[in-house]
């Protein structure tokens, strides 16, 4: 039996770890408890999807403002060929080991039923092509593409490469660089005109300045040192005819490193810079780049833009979609409220 003097100490104790009598501290401070019916959360409902669904018309209908043509040239038949008597398309030619490095030219037509105001852009499309798989995407040596030529210590399995005697470092080394996109083409109008094809300004501003950067100094001699990827037919200094879009600033290259997410992509690759006019013209493509061994396919797509970008109604459909389902929402609660206070909804007696 506890003494008098220790449930004394007990009771102080006790006062002494009580908390101030307040409001704040005794937790009686007024609330508001939202209680959740139908018909407060019909309003929410009915606004919200207002608003996707006013904004994803917006969004739909600026997207198809802008014009888009695609044309899937994989299997082009061969107009002109290196190899004699070649009269079949160019991927056969691609596919056939003795002829891979031959060159292969065909020709496309397409034709316009209005006038193409303003830039038009020239994107090439691969299908069924992973650039995402984690050996290829992690093959390429960011330093080198900063200017060191000789660092190739991430691209495995392409750093190096026998140059007669002498083991040389790939400049850029990797299987990014190594599968670099090489076809080209030329379009000319009904007169036979060529159109002019811009090949600078394709390129992220930021990776241009930042993140792909020249080694100092003559771009031949930077390079004298290293060898080319084995794909290749060119010299990273030789790319362009233009000097300042050589060696690991060539924008063609600055985005065909940039890989993408998807097997299926598209990728900037010219501009037209002045439209194009109403009327037919013709593609010239140079057949080099293999797609039809792995089912792949090769488009050229030519599209304008809007304020929104190109023409992809994705987003667009994904706020229509989302109005939709908050105004479907609505009209649900809407039943259930109705028929609830009619009896449909009412909890059964109990015994």
């Amino acid at each position: 039996m506890a003494s008098r003097g220790s449930q004394g100490g007990l009771e102080a104790n006790t006062k002494k770890n009580r908390p101030e009598n307040t409001a704040f501290r005794q937790q009686r401070l007024p609330a508001w408890k939202p209680v959740v019916t139908a018909r407060s959360t019909l309003p929410s409902f009915l606004v919200l999807g207002a608003i996707f669904m006013i904004f994803g018309g917006i969004l739909f209908g600026s997207t198809q403002s802008g014009k888009e043509l695609q044309i899937d040239y994989t299997y082009c038949n061969s107009s002109q060929s290196s190899v004699v008597g070649w009269s079949d398309n160019c991927a056969t030619m691609r596919e056939n080991s003795s002829y891979f490095r031959e060159a292969c030219q065909c020709e496309l037509t397409f034709t316009l039923d209005e006038d193409w105001h303003g830039e038009v852009f020239l994107y090439y499309k691969l299908t069924n092509y992973y650039q995402n798989h984690r050996r290829y995407i992690r093959s390429r040596s960011d330093i080198q593409l900063r200017g060191d030529v000789s660092d190739t210590t991430e691209c495995s399995p392409l750093e190096k490469r026998s140059n007669g005697n002498d083991t040389l470092p790939i400049a850029p080394c990797g299987l990014i660089a190594n599968s670099l996109f090489n076809d080209s083409f030329k379009i000319f109008n009904s007169t036979n005109d060529p159109v002019t094809l811009t090949a600078t300004g394709i390129a992220w501003k930021s990776d241009k300045e930042t993140k792909f950067r020249n080694p100092s100094g003559s771009l031949p001699q930077a390079f004298k040192d290293t060898i080319q990827p084995p794909n290749w037919q060119k010299p990273a200094y030789n790319l362009s005819v233009h000097s300042n879009n050589n060696g690991f600033q060539n924008e063609d290259l600055i985005v065909w490193m940039r890989t993408a997410a998807l097997p299926t992509f598209r990728k900037l690759h010219r501009r037209i810079l002045n439209g194009l006019k109403k009327g037919t013209y013709t593609v010239r493509v140079h057949y080099n780049y293999p797609t039809s061994m792995f089912d792949g396919h090769k488009y050229i797509v030519l599209t304008t833009i809007s304020w929104m970008g190109g023409k992809n109604p994705f987003l667009g459909i994904a706020y229509l979609t989302v109005g939709s389902i908050c105004v479907a929402a609505c009209g649900t609660l809407l039943l259930v409220d109705k028929y609830r206070h009619r009896g449909f909804f009412a909890p059964a007696a109990t015994l």
